[in-house]
Parts: structure tokens; C-alpha cells; sequence
């Protein structure tokens, strides 16, 4: 197996991207949110979204992926941390998926890893990142790479059900 090349996401990107993320979500949160949402979901919609956050994005958040012999594999989002709808000195992790077929390659940590560098050179103290409560397996990953839940936990609606998620945090340096 080769090693995967982290670069930055380029807006070629965008289908591959939303392939891997919608099929994440339909594949880690199944029985976690309402079946039908997650039937729904379409990765040219997200592609559509997608590209057009791209284009109009102000820089603030990076989008990297991870390739193997030129194949995207995954994809990781990270920049300021959003209280609300105020941004403030710490970062966030957005987001993190690997194509469920290269799961345990060590593409997510890779990414993981790029993005707290990223966050680090950027000045940004902490990171945080919000968890759904109960995905157990992306609490482990996030808990063996050192983050720990503060104890924050907000509600998440979807489709009018209520979806938990708890907020893990790190030093952005790796301490």
C-alpha cells in the first residue's frame, strides 16, 4: 500500500468529496439519525452545495484531502471556531470522512494530523470538534488522538429528531 498525499481540496474535488461524505453519513450514523433523512441524501445536491461554498468561501476554512495514486480518499475541514455565529481565536475541526472502503489506513488520522498543524500555524490555541453522543467508534478515534470531551453538549435536529452531539477539545499544538 502506498502512502496518501494530503494536499489542498481543489474545486475538481467537490463530487468526489460529497461521495465520501454523504456515504459517511449514511453509513456512520445509521440507526443514529432518522433512516429516511439519511435515505435522502444525494451527493450532486451536496456536489452543488459544495462547489458553491467553494467559490465563495472568504479563505477562512481549508478543505484538505487525502489521495492515494491520485484517488481522493478523504476529506478533512477545518478553520475558526464558531460560537454561534461568532468566530473566535480557538479552531474547529468541521469535519473529517474516509471512503468507508479504506477505513483503519491511517487516512483519517493523517488528515486529523494535517488539520492540527493547519490550526497550529494559523495561531489558533485549542481545537474543538462536535461528536454525535452516541458514535461511539468517532469518539474512540478523537479520544486515542488525544482530544477529550469538555462536557459541552448541544442538540442536534434532524428531520425534527433530536440528535445529541458533545464537543471534544485539544491543544492545537498537540498537548
Amino acid at each position: 500500500m502506498t502512502s496518501a498525499r494530503v494536499r489542498v481540496m481543489a474545486l475538481d474535488d467537490c463530487e468526489r468529496v460529497s461521495e465520501i461524505r454523504v456515504r459517511g453519513w449514511q453509513s456512520a450514523y445509521r440507526g443514529l439519525m432518522p433512516q429516511p433523512f439519511l435515505d435522502a441524501l444525494d451527493v450532486a445536491e451536496d456536489a452543488e452545495r459544495r462547489r458553491g461554498w467553494f467559490t465563495r468561501g472568504d479563505g477562512s476554512v481549508r478543505n484538505l484531502v487525502a489521495e492515494r495514486n491520485g484517488r481522493v480518499l478523504g476529506w478533512a475541514a477545518y478553520g475558526p471556531y464558531r460560537d454561534g455565529e461568532v468566530r473566535t481565536d480557538d479552531g474547529e475541526l468541521y469535519a473529517i470522512y474516509v471512503d468507508g472502503a479504506h477505513h483503519g489506513e491511517g487516512l483519517g488520522r493523517t488528515l486529523l494530523e494535517a488539520s492540527l498543524r493547519g490550526c497550529a500555524a494559523a495561531g489558533h490555541p485549542r481545537v474543538f470538534l462536535w461528536v454525535l453522543k452516541e458514535n461511539a467508534p468517532a469518539r474512540r478515534f478523537y479520544e486515542r488522538a488525544g482530544f477529550r470531551a469538555d462536557g459541552a453538549e448541544e442538540p442536534f435536529d434532524v428531520d425534527g429528531v433530536r440528535v445529541p452531539e458533545v464537543r471534544y477539545v485539544k491543544d492545537a499544538a498537540g498537548g
